[in-house]
């Protein structure tokens, strides 16, 4: 899988026991927890529904491959 920077925002750092941050087009910024097996939503404290976290994956490789990344 290839990885784009999006604009960060600084305030969303390494959190421990979570993997990330990992920083959407949208603004979403999700971290994954591997003892859940989901992803988190600092901003709302909730997991994020998997069919959600799947969108925002197909949202960035639909802009690759829009760019011919």
């Amino acid at each position: 899988m290839a990885y784009t920077v999006f604009k960060h925002n600084k305030e969303y750092g390494p959190r421990k026991g979570l993997e990330g941050p990992f920083h959407y087009p949208n603004g979403a910024v999700l971290y994954y927890d591997p003892r859940a097996g989901s992803y988190y939503d600092p901003t709302t404290d909730f997991y994020v529904p998997h069919e959600d976290v799947a969108e925002l994956q197909q949202s960035v490789l639909a802009m690759l491959v829009s760019r011919n990344i």
